[in-house]
């Protein structure tokens, strides 16, 4: 029986248009703008109303994000990769696979992607490469994620790689007053086995 690498282990993955790798010191001021921007704050679930999206807030202040992304190569329980397009080397946002399970082979799945880094493809490459290393290196067994409902495009991309719906967290997260479902999706090993992130194109090749 194989022995799954150690999540100790900080891999460099390469795609067509993005690798993801371990983080460095250039990558710091990159996160800190994305994690800034209103958008992908209340996608993230970040803050509760507008208003806050827009604050300037204490919490991304810049020594405090570096000291945050210079260890994640020293976490033995979770492993965090920046992704990197191919085409211009800039860091476009982050992969991470944390909460894990090792009596179960179980982890969570998550992904931030900047402004620059939307509508290219880049989410949909990033997600494939490290659901792959997690089931073929780690030998996880189940993968996990959350996506509220105010996010479909979001939910597409981990369909299009093979996740499926599983249930919902009903009014886990409120914005601007109204309450949001959180979707629970989730992938296992013989399923990627199966299509290798490609669900639809096993489907057409059956029929």
């Amino acid at each position: 029986m194989p022995q799954p690498v150690s999540f100790a282990s900080k891999p460099n993955l390469t795609g067509p248009t993005v690798s993801l790798r371990p983080f460095t010191a250039a990558d710091v001021d990159a996160m800190r703008a994305m994690l800034r921007d209103p958008h992908v704050r209340r996608l993230t679930g970040s803050v509760h109303d507008e208003a806050a999206a827009l604050e300037a807030e204490d919490s991304f202040e810049l020594d405090r994000l570096r000291q945050w992304y210079l260890t994640r190569s020293d976490q033995s329980d979770r492993l965090d990769l920046a992704i990197i397009d191919a085409a211009t080397g800039e860091c476009v946002g982050e992969v991470v696979l944390n909460q894990w399970d090792p009596g179960n082979q179980s982890c969570n799945f998550r992904i931030l992607l900047g402004p620059a880094g939307q509508d290219r493809g880049f989410g949909t490459e990033a997600t494939r490469l490290i659901v792959g290393y997690g089931f073929e290196s780690l030998l996880l067994h189940r993968i996990s994620l959350e996506v509220y409902a105010f996010n479909p495009r979001a939910r597409h991309v981990y369909e299009k790689v093979g996740f499926r719906a599983e249930g919902t967290r009903r009014d886990a997260f409120r914005y601007e007053g109204t309450w949001i479902d959180a979707i629970l999706m989730s992938m296992l090993a013989p399923e990627w086995a199966t299509h290798r992130g490609h669900p639809n194109s096993c489907r057409h090749t059956e029929h």
